[in-house]
């Protein structure tokens, strides 16, 4: 059992939520010799098939990859799972198609990651330690954060188990329990917001050949300005296909008939990709889901609990960072232990009156990015503002980093990205002013 030299008295730390993020922060606990008990609403992840309507890959970045570097992970997970996408495949209404670069300078990608497979990863990586506890299967009913106090019902047999704890962390999702008791609190602040926009998941199979049916190197999209398709490539060869657009337009697809038109008019070069025959089962057997954000604060009560990953700030997925978010609190978290010497009173209370900044930088952004994809990147405007970015980034790369860039190739504070960008944003609008001044005067010149 990795101890790294620990010698104070191990704090017994329950977490609540064993997907990614808990996962990964009952790691980083237990490296620093801490007691960690798990606590997961659902059955063990390893044990369970893909369920659809819940994204089964994500976009892990340099955030995401440094958090798993911090537990020994991030080798495994980029050569045996990770599948590079090094820009925008974007596909026009008329078959046509063309490429956006992430990062035209230094061909930096993101990764394409199973979802199931990634939180699998983790759990027998937590196996190693005999201070981890994994309990499945155990939904939070009730919950005194002040005393330290969770009650937990077990779903297969509904008995009642309580527990105790020095310190309890929420990463229970979105829906977080945890945080649930935690908005009983005094001056908690809280605010969630649905967008009109659902989606809906859909499936591109293998080729006859058994291979990919697209470039796979891309995160490929289909921008339709109010809605647009999305697909990420998958290691057996397949694409999770993802439709987002407003409820409004998915109650009205209520028949084989409609859906093939709307599909034959919006997305006609996917129906040979997907086949009409799996394009209606799929999108038939299931439903368009929400989309939430969620903001709150402060993520902590006194020295006993405290909300890491989308338990304190879920955000829409049009930035993918979503799970890169979350996974950088739990290398927050473990700076601050080691800033602070453990002592907890100061590591949440420091983690509760910074992180916030961040965080809702990092959601404003992904509502702002779905713009940008469904829409924006078919404009002339967006291609001639990236060309000017990435050939500044090139000229100046130390000065002038794009935002995307900022956001997905770097760990500068997201709420820095925010700013950064609204300083380009003035030295633009500058630069187009005088050049327009320039032909304006110009061409009064010749007039002359």
């Amino acid at each position: 059992m990795a101890q790294n030299g620990y010698k104070k008295k191990p704090l017994d730390v329950v977490v609540v939520g064993g997907g990614l993020v808990g996962s990964l922060e009952a790691l980083y606990l237990a490296k620093r010799g801490h007691r960690v008990r798990l606590y997961e609403y659902r059955e063990d992840i390893r044990k369970m098939p893909s369920m659809r309507g819940r994204s089964i890959n994500l976009a892990l970045s340099v955030r995401g990859r440094k958090a798993l570097k911090g537990v020994g992970l991030e080798e495994q997970m980029i050569r045996d799972h990770g599948i590079p996408m090094v820009g925008r495949y974007i596909h026009r209404v008329d078959g046509s198609t063309y490429v956006i670069p992430y990062d035209a300078r230094t061909n930096q990608c993101i990764y394409s990651v199973g979802r199931n497979y990634l939180n699998s990863l983790l759990l027998k990586e937590s196996e190693k330690y005999e201070n981890v506890e994994k309990y499945f299967n155990h939904k939070l009913i009730s919950a005194n954060l002040q005393k330290g106090s969770l009650t937990f019902q077990k779903t297969k047999d509904n008995d009642i188990v309580e527990v105790n704890a020095d310190l309890i962390i929420g990463a229970d999702g979105a829906y977080s329990a945890v945080r649930k008791a935690m908005m009983k609190e005094p001056l908690f602040d809280y605010s969630q917001k649905y967008i009109e926009h659902g989606y809906m998941e859909l499936c591109i199979p293998p080729g006859e050949d058994g291979e990919s049916q697209m470039p796979s190197q891309y995160l490929h999209i289909w921008p339709r300005g109010n809605f647009m398709m999305i697909a990420l490539p998958n290691q057996d060869k397949t694409w999770t296909v993802t439709l987002f657009m407003p409820f409004v337009k998915f109650n009205e697809i209520d028949s084989e008939e409609k859906l093939l038109s709307f599909f034959g008019k919006n997305f006609a070069d996917a129906i040979p990709l997907i086949g009409k025959k799996k394009l209606i089962e799929d999108y038939f057997s299931g439903s368009a889901l929400p989309l939430v954000s969620v903001k709150c604060r402060p993520y902590n009560i006194k020295d006993k609990a405290l909300l890491i990953g989308d338990a304190g700030h879920a955000v829409v997925p049009f930035y993918g960072q979503g799970m890169n978010a979350g996974f950088e609190d739990c290398t927050i978290l473990d700076e601050l232990f080691q800033k602070h010497n453990d002592n907890i009173k100061n590591i949440l209370t420091e983690f509760s009156n910074e992180r916030w900044k961040d965080v809702f930088a990092v959601s404003d952004l992904a509502m702002y990015n779905y713009v940008e994809m469904r829409d924006l990147v078919t404009r002339p405007s967006y291609l001639f503002r990236k060309t000017i970015d990435d050939f500044l980034f090139w000229l100046i790369p130390n000065l002038w980093v794009p935002l995307y860039n900022s956001v997905s190739f770097t760990n500068m504070p997201y709420s820095q990205c925010v700013k950064n960008r609204q300083f380009q944003d003035k030295i633009f609008k500058t630069f187009i002013a005088f050049v327009g001044l320039l032909t304006f005067s110009g061409v009064l010149f010749l007039s002359i």
